[in-house]
């Protein structure tokens, strides 16, 4: 995730959840953006100021008043930025927001501000049920503000549901989409991650080294970047991708009947996913004991799933995966042509730095008219955002 070169305001108030505001604030600094931290009375009780100033390297915002205060930074500060991001927020927050009261630096800069604002409610269950609560929630979403669910969870106060404010990596990913072009807005992508289990019997399995990592860095950049995407993920121990839908299967059979059914309402189809291509001919109904010197194991082909739907294609664009040990470029090419597909990315999987389960590949793309494009070594996120960036140029 990069934030590099963006201005982010990060908006504290009295939840004490506001200590969870710092990690936010060192993670953002960590992904590149210059953070300005703006801090309600409340949260100032239960987080001091300096410990924002020390981790952003900038002055912390705490009062309209006084010689720490510049003229109009109640204006100029939710609009100098690219987007705001209220975590914690607490009910007087909302309730403030909704009913346009500005009393306070952050209220105010709410007021004047023209930049996107995330809203991360955290507070005690009951007052997170309250009616008064989610009417103004309503208001705010109808706005346009972008709100995120609470967690659910044990709180502080020891009651036991939804009032927790989530993971700062996930509000890093939702505040990711706020920053970010939306040139994939309106378009459905369909993704597939890791490899498939073939089982051989109650216990054992067959399957390949993939950890899901490409799939899953697609899916998250799709979403960020506008799209509305399906993940189709085998097993994996990756996390749920936020904003994403994961349907998730086990072997290569369900991986297609999960692909065919949500093919036609898709725009582009991204193949990442390691199927196998065999599976036993026999699952056995108990375990396979140990005894005799040999066993023999008769495998049968798995479908190939986008040799399939090449004949439901329509204006889908369908980009395959090639990870090799040998003959990487002719691999691909033949497999391009067997599969009908608009892109190939091939990858040597016999490399430590770009093969399965590390965070970074260096890739291969071919075209359909013959052209080659190498990337070089770069994180997942960044080989997803340059597919992505040719996929959106082939979308009709």
């Amino acid at each position: 995730m990069n934030f590099q070169g963006k201005r982010i305001l990060l908006g504290v108030s009295g939840s004490i959840a506001a200590y969870k505001a710092a990690e936010l604030a060192r993670k953002l600094v960590a992904a590149g953006a210059e953070v300005r931290v703006v801090m309600t009375r409340a949260a100032q009780e239960l987080v001091g100021p300096i410990t924002f100033q020390a981790l952003t390297g900038q002055k912390v915002g705490a009062g309209l008043w006084g010689g720490e205060s510049e003229p109009l930074e109640h204006i100029t500060l939710g609009q100098e930025t690219d987007a705001i991001v209220l975590a914690p927020a607490t009910a007087n927050l909302l309730g403030k927001m909704a009913a346009g009261i500005g009393d306070d630096l952050l209220t105010t800069i709410l007021l004047a501000a023209t930049k996107p604002v995330l809203v991360c409610p955290a507070m005690n269950t009951d007052m997170w049920r309250n009616a008064a609560v989610q009417e103004n929630l309503a208001r705010l979403k109808a706005r346009g503000l972008q709100v995120m669910e609470p967690d659910a969870g044990e709180l502080a106060c020891g009651a036991v549901g939804p009032g927790r404010l989530p993971d700062s990596l996930i509000i890093l990913e939702a505040l990711a989409a706020l920053v970010t072009a939306q040139d994939l807005a309106g378009r459905r992508l369909l993704v597939t991650a890791g490899p498939t289990h073939e089982d051989l019997d109650p216990v054992r399995f067959l399957t390949n080294r993939s950890s899901g990592k490409m799939g899953y860095a697609l899916a998250r950049v799709g979403r960020r970047r506008g799209a509305e995407v399906c993940l189709v993920s085998g097993p994996t121990a990756l996390d749920h991708p936020y904003g994403v839908e994961r349907v998730m299967v086990w072997s290569a059979v369900e991986m297609r009947d999960a692909v065919t059914a949500r093919f036609p309402e898709t725009d582009a189809l991204l193949m990442a996913a390691a199927v196998g291509d065999y599976r036993p001919d026999n699952t056995q109904p108990l375990k396979i004991k140990r005894g005799r010197q040999d066993l023999e194991l008769r495998l049968v082909q798995n479908p190939d799933i986008l040799k399939e739907i090449r004949g439901s294609k329509n204006k889908q664009v369908v980009v395959g995966f090639a990870a090799e040990t040998h003959d990487m470029e002719a691999e691909a090419r033949r497999k391009m042509a067997d599969k009908g597909l608009d892109l190939i990315v091939a990858n040597d999987v016999t490399r430590r730095d770009a093969g399965f389960a590390v965070d970074t590949n260096e890739v291969t793309v071919i075209h359909r008219d013959g052209r080659l494009e190498r990337l070089p070594l770069l994180p997942k996120e960044q080989v997803a955002e340059k597919i992505l960036d040719l996929v959106v140029e082939l979308l009709p």
